[in-house]
């Protein structure tokens, strides 16, 4: 087989504790799945369905790497967030059987052109000029379930120079890993390498170059991500 022009290599991740790299296909993002987050976004926290938005697999950036101050934005926030990353394909997966599909977890920050989203959904319009533009989705290293077990309570926590923006729990989810694997996997087929961003506590504000975020999660560390100037 012979191509227009040559392929970009796979988007891929870092793996805790191994020279490895997993191999990205796919990011989507769960949409206010903690009551407090609702609230600060003017929602009401009931358990609503959960709805889901995506990133592309290339916007992956890494543990440590400088993120350019967006263009088209004054406006531009972090958002601490548990990824769970998917080993085992699967459609129409039980509850009871997700978390047979996870193959590991990983610190996530969700940035975010927030005048950009706020404008879209004021007009009708999918967020992904706000949520899916260029390196809009910082992946910390993913620890193996062998490692580290399924996560469903302990700190998540953000910080922005030092300061802490967010402090929550990971079992204030309204929405549990387990569930959004099963809900999620009634509409698309997932496959090994879909990466789920699971939502993100109260607390969400803005950067501005120069600004050091740190997320932190129990049982698997701290992820750190310097803002630079605009690009």
């Amino acid at each position: 087989m012979t191509y227009v022009f040559p392929p970009k290599d796979p988007a891929t991740v870092a793996v805790d504790g191994s020279d490895d790299r997993l191999p990205v296909r796919r990011i989507f993002c769960v949409g206010r799945n903690y009551a407090a987050h609702a609230r600060e976004m003017g929602k009401d926290p009931d358990r609503d369905p959960p709805f889901f938005f995506t990133k592309p697999a290339d916007a992956v950036v890494m543990d440590g790497e400088t993120v350019a101050y967006p263009p088209e934005t004054e406006n531009f926030h972090y958002e601490a967030e548990l990824v769970a990353v998917i080993g085992t394909a699967g459609t129409n997966i039980t509850e009871e059987d997700s978390l047979n599909h996870v193959w590991g977890y990983a610190i996530g920050n969700d940035l975010t052109r927030r005048d950009l989203q706020l404008k879209a959904r004021e007009q009708g319009r999918p967020w992904d000029w706000g949520k899916a533009f260029d390196r809009s989705a910082v992946i910390g290293p993913v620890h193996p379930v062998s490692k580290v077990g399924h996560l469903d309570k302990g700190a998540i926590t953000l910080t922005v120079n030092g300061e802490t923006k967010q402090n929550a729990d990971l079992a204030e989810l309204i929405w549990s890993v387990p569930e959004i694997i099963s809900i999620l996997s009634h509409s698309i087929a997932l496959e090994p390498g879909d990466l789920i961003m699971t939502g993100t506590p109260a607390g969400v504000g803005a950067m501005v170059e120069g600004d050091i975020c740190v997320v932190s999660i129990d049982g698997l560390g701290s992820i750190e991500t310097p803002i630079g100037p605009k690009s």
